[in-house]
């Protein structure tokens, strides 16, 4: 089942990958928030690792940790995707009650995307919903490509139908998709227009709900409940549709409804996604900055409506600015339109237009700030100076820092633009004190609080320095024994554990011997691996057996001379060592110790001369 779905299909799916060399790639760190790319996948060992944070594995352990299923859940999922059977033992196969509750959850899900397309495809009284999209400009194929559906108006359409493809009560109501009634499970939605909202795999794993009539006294637009499935602040509505996209582009536009969406990508702009019903925040930021992978040249595009509540959403969009590497920026569209209305009134090329990228959020978010003060009295452009410099404070680049600070300085018409360039940074020095708990400055007469250095991230095992040489040879060939076995096989088998003076690297000499060898490697390389992680006592171990799985070896020529080279040099190395303890066990015998122990001794010192000697004249051919 590892190899069933390449490791890179189900990892490109959460991220974007780049070619790291030697057949590795790499992308940010799903796990941990990182700036540059640790995290590396080796598509021909069934392998990731991520440098950073030490998370590592194969295929199922990724999406394991990256969906927070159990093992059977994955196993079915990846079962599903490559088209693989699975047999239950004891007691046969039972869907009901075998499959894994997420897989269970997302089943009923897709069967209830699917019945509501067919409502609004085929039903009649689910003409209001399609009249709805033909005043928005969406035909019935612009349906079909969002999967947009009707929920009828009955009290249980969908529960009933439900239940007669095998889903209990518990299933539907844990699901979101029914609601306890008078008597027993009723549909949640009723009446409404629905959007089928997919994580970045492509599941369906909850709903958004227009209302469309005046006898419905509930929200105008309703989405499903928090449950095992949907986090409405971990989901963005269109991911799946615009991932390939965003990572080609580096770019995303951020709308703030569902036909914005719609709107955006049927007028080409097919980066365009939008939160579900929750205001745009750092969980969304990390789903974008791994598809973005923070290079300089990723764009981030906001729209919002030019009212009052569009510009409030901007300003807290603005609140994480500083978490993207990449540039963001602002759109407001003539008369305050959003792209929906926009495309109907002026066209697709319009909307195409609209988010081209021409306001930098910081300056939209500062002139916000500014406008509510009257900049014409001292009093007022001090207040205003007050207000918008711990903002430009925020920005951790120092030169655009300065940049902005001086634009703020002609903003706010103050002429001695060094004088805010100095608040800006003071401000700035105090935050970086307070350890980036933001800009206020100390109260008077109080201690400032002291720097605190980020928490350095867990490493697996002892620490080990690399400027060591004698580590760092250790570490090449046990990275060789792995990956190129073929190269360093049969010699490096008859490799003693003790050979190795780091204890991490130790361990995985002697799961490598537990898993019989590296020898057994050169015929089926995942499965040695796979071995070799299975013979390691612990997860420690296992994670630093996946580290040199996949970590890049050092040169860009990898033959035989190389991997002799470091075959060689541990060997000489174990063998120095093995010389300065005979040396010090004859100065302890000393002159009056036992002639045959003594004899013994020296001749044991000559040996281990004669073979150092060797290895130095012949290499790896003396071995």
């Amino acid at each position: 089942m590892r190899d069933a779905v390449p490791i890179d299909t189900v990892v490109s799916e959460y991220l974007q990958l780049r070619n790291a060399g030697g057949g590795n790639l790499k992308g940010l760190c799903p796990f941990h928030d990182e700036k540059s790319p640790s995290f590396q996948v080796s598509p021909s060992k069934g392998l990731f690792h991520c440098f950073g944070c030490q998370e590592g594995g194969d295929t199922i352990t990724f999406v394991m940790k990256v969906d927070h299923l159990s093992f059977s859940e994955v196993v079915e999922r990846l079962a599903a995707q490559a088209g693989i059977t699975l047999r239950y033992e004891e007691g046969g196969y039972n869907p009901a009650h075998q499959r894994g509750e997420r897989i269970r959850l997302v089943e009923a899900h897709k069967i209830a995307a699917e019945w509501y397309a067919e409502q609004l495809a085929s039903s009649a009284e689910a003409d209001t919903g399609r009249i709805f999209l033909a005043e928005r400009g969406f035909d019935q194929a612009a349906a079909v490509h969002f999967g947009v559906g009707y929920s009828p108006q009955g009290w249980d359409h969908l529960t009933r139908f439900l239940r007669g493809k095998g889903f209990t009560d518990k299933e539907l109501l844990l699901s979101g998709l029914s609601q306890e009634g008078r008597r027993g499970p009723i549909d949640r939605f009723r009446g409404r227009l629905m959007w089928p909202i997919r994580d970045i795999g492509g599941d369906v794993v909850g709903f958004g709900a227009r209302k469309l009539y005046e006898a419905d006294n509930g929200p105008k637009y309703l989405n499903t409940p928090e449950t095992a499935l949907y986090k409405k602040s971990h989901v963005l509505y269109g991911i799946d549709l615009a991932k390939k996209d965003i990572a080609k582009s580096s770019r995303a536009v951020v709308v703030e409804g569902y036909t914005d969406v719609m709107a955006c990508h049927l007028a080409g702009v097919t980066t365009a996604i939008a939160t579900c019903g929750t205001a745009f925040g750092g969980d969304h930021i990390k789903i974008l900055r791994r598809l973005l992978m923070d290079n300089g040249s990723a764009r981030v595009i906001f729209t919002f409506d030019g009212d009052a509540a569009g510009q409030k959403a901007a300003l807290r969009a603005f609140e994480d600015d500083q978490k993207f590497a990449a540039e963001t920026y602002i759109a407001i569209a003539p008369d305050g339109m959003d792209p929906c209305e926009l495309r109907l009134a002026k066209g697709d090329d319009a909307v195409t237009d609209l988010v081209q990228p021409r306001t930098p959020l910081f300056e939209f978010a500062l002139r916000q700030i500014v406008v509510r003060y009257d900049l014409d009295t001292p009093a007022g452009r001090a207040a205003a100076l007050d207000e918008a410099a711990p903002i430009v404070a925020r920005i951790k680049n120092s030169g655009a820092q300065h940049e902005v600070a001086v634009q703020l300085a002609g903003m706010l018409g103050i002429l001695d633009t060094q004088f805010v360039v100095k608040r800006v940074a003071q401000l700035a020095r105090w935050a970086r004190d307070r350890g980036g708990r933001g800009p206020n400055p100390p109260a008077r007469g109080s201690r400032q609080q002291p720097y605190e250095a980020a928490a350095a991230p867990r490493t697996s095992g002892p620490a080990l320095t690399l400027r060591n040489p004698v580590y760092a040879t250790e570490r090449e060939l046990l990275k060789l024994a792995l990956q190129r076995p073929e190269l360093v096989s049969p010699a490096f088998d008859a490799y003693g554990v003790d050979e190795f003076t780091a204890a991490p690297y130790a361990a995985v000499r002697q799961a490598i011997m537990d898993a019989g060898g590296a020898e057994h490697g050169i015929q089926d390389s995942p499965e040695y691996l796979a071995r070799v992680r299975d013979a390691a006592p612990d997860d420690q171990v296992r994670a630093m057996v996946t580290e040199l799985a996949v970590e890049a070896i050092l040169r860009r020529t990898v033959d035989e001379n190389y991997a002799g080279e470091q075959l060689v040099t541990v060997r000489r190395r174990a063998v120095e060592r093995r010389v300065r303890d005979v040396q010090s066990q004859l100065t302890r015998l000393g002159a009056g110790g036992d002639p045959a122990h003594l004899a013994a001794v020296q001749n044991e010192l000559w040996v281990l001369q004669q073979y150092d000697q060797a290895l130095r004249g012949h290499g790896a051919a003396a071995l």
